[in-house]
């Protein structure tokens, strides 16, 4: 793990945890240290499930990210609280697709943009910016942002798995429409976020919220609320396995599958 043999990068916090950090130990990650791994560990205790609730998000960043490129035809992504880099991150999705796609990642850790140099020597067309996403003014005017996306055509802004980490004092619906009012028409806003959707949700938000400090499981009708009057992608805002399913799903969801939900919606 990251405090096993390497110094932690300058300006990262190893005594307190981090999202970044213990999302990454959810993904069976080596970048994080014990303090994360410990805060993991109390919240498996509540969802022992969240290992595979972390692959279905990866999962529909994939398939979110392809939609965007292959069928809206996006060509410029902002993704906001990006977490550390992992397999099939949203640069290497929307390239493949399309090489020209640009993609700038946001997050408030600095071991991000520790890990993200090596982007920023492979692609061109990739950077790392560490700014906090609440403050979208700043991100906004970033020089790092302003140089890879055009704001006179349509942005594909990403919120996955990152607005419960937003409290409601936060205004994560009133960050959401500042970056969507950024945006032209034709933009998407793709966001995922925990969902009270299963008994365990109370308990399992109590705990991050002591361990961690952040996670709020918010209801379908809260989170339909952070896409506004934007024109829903079908199939609309639903758990994470249902939208748009590389296979069928024929069965009851489980605790894992109803944790998130997600979706994708266009601004007119």
């Amino acid at each position: 793990m990251a405090d096993q043999g390497r110094p932690a990068s300058p300006g990262v916090d190893t005594s307190k945890p981090s999202i970044a950090r213990a999302y990454d130990v959810v993904l069976g990650g080596k970048d994080n240290f014990a303090i994360d791994r410990a805060v993991v560990g109390e919240m498996l205790k509540i969802v022992p499930q969240l290992p595979e609730v972390a692959a279905y998000n990866r999962q529909i960043l994939s398939r979110g990210v392809r939609y965007l490129v292959e069928e809206a035809g996006i060509r410029q992504f902002m993704d906001l609280g990006s977490g550390l880099p992992t397999r099939e991150n949203t640069h290497q999705v929307a390239q493949r697709s399309a090489p020209d796609a640009r993609v700038v990642y946001v997050d408030n850790d600095p071991i991000v943009l520790a890990h993200g140099r090596a982007l920023l020597v492979e692609n061109e067309n990739t950077t790392v910016v560490t700014a906090d996403l609440r403050d979208p003014k700043s991100v906004l005017a970033d020089p790092e942002v302003r140089r890879l996306i055009d704001f006179s055509q349509p942005v594909g802004v990403l919120l996955v798995g990152i607005l419960h980490h937003l409290h409601d004092s936060e205004d994560p619906k009133g960050v959401a429409q500042a970056y969507m009012d950024a945006v032209p028409s034709g933009s998407h806003l793709f966001m995922t976020s925990f969902c009270a959707s299963f008994p365990e949700a109370a308990e399992l938000e109590e705990t991050y919220l002591s361990v961690l400090g952040t996670g709020r499981f918010r209801t379908l009708e809260e989170l339909q609320g952070f896409f506004g009057d934007l024109e829903m992608v079908e199939p609309g805002l639903v758990p994470l396995p249902e939208w748009r399913p590389e296979t069928p799903v024929d069965h009851d969801l489980t605790v894992a599958e109803l944790l998130m939900a997600g979706g994708i919606g266009r601004k007119r």
